[in-house]
């Protein structure tokens, strides 16, 4: 039911046409009744629209045959937030809960011909006003961008409030597809594959099959499972159905299983289990889902060295290599299922085998799940729930209790899912974020506060994922430990944010190491082509409104992000010299986070930096902007990922490399270790022949006195470099450099460029890169590129006399991306 819909303001009555799924925002920008928010300062200009009711409405047309059925199911997947539903002017269904699909038969109230269908939405804001005059109390959600936070009251995306990285847009509106479902006397509603044993010989499973009936009687489930087009098992089972609600547990056995294994360890195999009821041959409701076997086990608990914190996979030990998401637009249902498809390819290339799906989001699409369990990317599901208390009555905790069960059941039978936390930040705030005080919170408030926190997140959530999802690990809140003292890093996941928040110098990634890095980050702009999306020329200046108004961390932000330049590098000439700079400025810092981490294995066990994403456009902590535009970050994270790593860090008076391999088996590998001058001169060189790497291990290789590397010379003009070679052919490089950029005396390089011919299917051409000079944190950028077109590999760095061949993903001849692109290393950004 996507066509035909109208809106219109309940206090103004005038009809407009609407598109669903969609939101009154975008709506009404259709329309051309509001500004586009995103765009200079107006996500002011738009305050008003969450103040007021809206409703939409169509005609459904109905016919005496369709009439016949015994249900005619309306099912409701998104409705955002306050909802009731009308069927010719009667109400038939009341929704308070933006994370909750809902079903009514329809029928009773259904006639042949012309049928009304009206959903009005209440305002959030009036909706919630009179809880908060009655509970008397203001709940600490500081993200909360209004003068009185109400968003703890709504089950609504945390984020359409405001964040420390996005807009304040609470949205109301058919956010996700209404469908009808006509039908006879039974339905299945959804079938759970539990998974029992997994054993090389066989897989056990007990197929859950929950039917709906409204005629009793004797009835057949045809259940089959099939692999590469071969079915691997199948049984028939008579069953007598009673009116309503029905459970059929069939017991499956997989022969001689092949497993789901995450990303670069292994294929991801999935079975194709179909569930089919039948009532004297005819088919009357079938269920069909992809399944993936394999076991899961999240190792948190105390050991010598602290408390751990990490993930087997069919029982081994994986490092977890990956990102907090953030929903992709403050407008959830323009995200197009492209969209969601690039996102992930992203992910895969980037070397993710993990995604964490953040607290004050949502609980994604189907087709998020279905794609993390098609790439192989392990998803830790957080319950929406972030950086604040919540109410803990009855009718609240009643609306949680049905958004969990809804989601976990809907989730729970994708292999990546890979554990359940209660929420974002809220036991480390509790303890360390001053709220008692801040808040001045008499002492029977503060308890009373914290007892609602153990009734929601101790007793409530984890109760309802043993009965709904057993044998998921589940944790009341991320992070476990807190960043303040040296045995914070030694409990459990940590979220670090002494680089920002605590101004910290990337130099404390090195020592400030946990048993798992869930969050840690650091800010920058995004390019050029998409800030001119939201600015106009005048506004090129960090402190300029719309830039101020774009920067959503504004007690740190662009001052933060001036102050960690300046200290790294020289002063940029320009505003899109800073953009470039802060982009360059935020890659290197994480490249020294990540490879940290990485050399800390089995120590620490994952990185999942802050953020992958954006739900805007604007500075933030992103890899990949709203536009889905690669950051100099991502292409850092790309090259930091990969499965076998090469890592230089001085520890004391000493140069040390590691290698890391998260492959399964071990390795033989030459490892050329180089020291040269700003000129490519060799100044010392050694090779390590045939030296082992250890599989699924990080392992120190080499260590060496960092003065018999420079002689007496000065550390600015030394480069030290490591290659690995397996097979004679270069696997993995890492540039090391002794001194910040700005320390440096860079030279001007000449930068050359030279095309290859369009390739086969017209969507990437080959092009090659030289410098005469050492040539720094090289950027290639093309004019009007979509958020499609980009580089291989971006913001290198090319040593003297080098060059580099990669692709350029784009449908431009070569003619015309020579003519659009820009070329510029660090040199240029500087002032002269």
């Amino acid at each position: 039911m996507s066509s035909g819909w109208e809106f219109s303001r309940t206090d103004e009555g005038i009809w407009r046409p609407a598109t669903v799924p969609g939101t009154v925002h975008t709506d009404l920008m259709a329309q051309h009744l509001i500004p586009d928010p995103f765009a200079g300062t107006n996500e002011k200009a738009v305050q008003w629209v969450d103040k007021k009711d809206w409703q939409y409405r169509r005609t459904w047309m109905i016919t005496a045959a369709d009439l016949l059925h015994d249900v005619i199911e309306l099912e409701f997947e998104g409705l955002d937030t306050y909802a009731e539903v009308f069927i010719n002017n009667q109400r038939v269904l009341t929704s308070r809960n933006m994370f909750v699909a809902q079903r009514v038969n329809a029928k009773p109230w259904l006639q042949a011909g012309d049928n009304e269908l009206r959903i009005l939405f209440k305002s959030p804001v009036k909706t919630d006003m009179p809880q908060f005059l009655r509970d008397n109390i203001i709940y600490p959600a500081g993200n909360d961008a209004s003068d009185i936070p109400l968003s703890i009251y709504a089950r609504k995306a945390p984020y359409h409030y405001g964040w420390d990285w996005g807009p304040r847009l609470v949205t109301s509106g058919i956010w996700r597809p209404v469908t009808v479902k006509m039908w006879n006397r039974a339905a299945i509603r959804e079938v759970w594959y539990q998974q029992q044993s997994l054993q090389a010989k066989g897989a056990e499973i007990n197929a859950a099959v929950a039917v709906e009936a409204v005629t009793e009687g004797d009835y057949s489930l045809q259940l089959q499972a099939v692999l590469d087009g071969k079915k691997q098992w199948s049984a028939v089972k008579k069953v007598t159905l009673k009116k309503g609600e029905n459970t059929i547990n069939i017991p499956v056995i997989i022969s001689r299983p092949q497993r789901w294994w995450p990303a670069g360890l292994g294929a991801q195999t999935r079975y194709t289990f179909e569930a089919r009821l039948l009532q004297e041959k005819e088919v009357l409701s079938a269920d069909t889902r992809q399944i993936g076997l394999r076991t899961i086990e999240v190792a948190n608990k105390p050991d010598s060295l602290g408390e751990s914190f990490y993930v087997k996979v069919n029982g081994i030990p994986v490092f977890m290599k990956g990102a907090n998401y953030i929903p992709q637009d403050n407008f959830l249902p323009r995200v197009t299922t492209q969209q969601y498809n690039r996102l992930f390819e992203d992910m895969q290339t980037s070397g993710f085998n993990m995604v964490r799906i953040w607290g004050g989001g949502i609980y994604e699409n189907d087709h998020f799940y279905n794609l993390a369990d098609e790439k192989g990317i392990l998803v830790w599901q957080d319950f929406m729930f972030a950086c604040t208390l919540y109410p803990s009555d009855d009718a609240f905790l009643e609306n949680v209790k049905q958004e969990v069960i809804y989601n976990v059941r809907r989730l729970r039978n994708h292999p990546s899912m890979a554990l359940w936390c209660g929420n974002n930040e809220v036991a480390v705030a509790i303890k360390n974020w001053g709220w008692q005080n801040g808040y001045a919170y008499t002492d029977q408030q503060w308890k009373e506060l914290q007892a609602g926190y153990d009734k929601l997140f101790k007793s409530l959530l984890p109760q309802l994922v043993q009965e709904h999802d057993p044998g998921r690990f589940y944790f009341h809140s991320s992070p476990i430990s807190n960043w303040g003292t040296k045995e914070d890093f030694t409990k459990g996941d940590n979220h670090y944010w002494g680089v920002w928040h605590g101004m910290e110098w990337f130099e404390a990634f090195n020592t400030h190491i946990p048993r798992f890095m869930s969050e840690y980050g650091f800010q920058s702009f995004p390019g050029m082509e998409t800030i001119r999306t939201f600015a106009a020329p005048q506004d090129y200046d960090i402190f300029s409104n719309v830039m101020q108004s774009h920067q959503k961390s504004p007690a740190k932000g662009n001052t933060a992000i001036k102050t960690y330049m300046l200290h790294y590098y020289q002063a940029p000439k320009d505003f899109p010299s800073f953009v470039y700079l802060s982009q360059v400025l935020q890659a290197e810092g994480m490249k020294m986070a990540i490879e940290a981490h990485r050399r800390a294995m089995p120590y620490c066990m994952g990185t999942l930096y802050w953020q992958l994403n954006d739900c805007w456009p604007g500075p933030s902590w992103s890899g990949r902007d709203y536009y889905g535009r690669w950051k100099a970050l991502q292409y850092y994270v790309k090259d930091a990922f990969t499965p076998l790593l090469v890592s230089n860090v001085i520890e004391g008076r000493q140069l040390v490399t590691y290698v890391v391999s998260d492959e399964l088996k071990d390795r033989r590998a030459d490892l050329e270790l180089t020291a040269t001058d700003l000129d490519g001169k060799v100044l010392w060189q050694q090779t390590l022949k045939q030296i082992n790497i250890a599989a699924n291990a990080s392992r120190k290789v080499f260590a060496v006195d960092t003065a018999e590397i420079l002689k007496g010379k000065n550390p600015a003009m030394v480069i030290w470099y490591a290659q690995l070679r397996i097979d004679n052919k270069p696997v993995k490089r890492n540039i090391f450099y002794f001194v910040p950029a700005k320390d440096m005396q860079l030279p001007q390089p000449e930068i050359s460029v030279t095309f290859g011919k369009q390739q086969s299917g017209g969507d990437y051409l080959y092009m090659t890169v030289h410098a005469d000079k050492l040539a720094r944190n090289v950027s290639l950028e093309l004019e009007g590129a979509s958020p499609e077109e980009r580089f291989e590999e971006n913001y290198f760095d090319l040593l003297p006399g080098e060059t580099r061949t990669i692709r350029v993903f784009t449908t431009r001849n070569p003619v015309a991306v020579k003519a659009a692109l820009k070329v510029t290393s660090l040199v240029d950004s500087y002032k002269r």
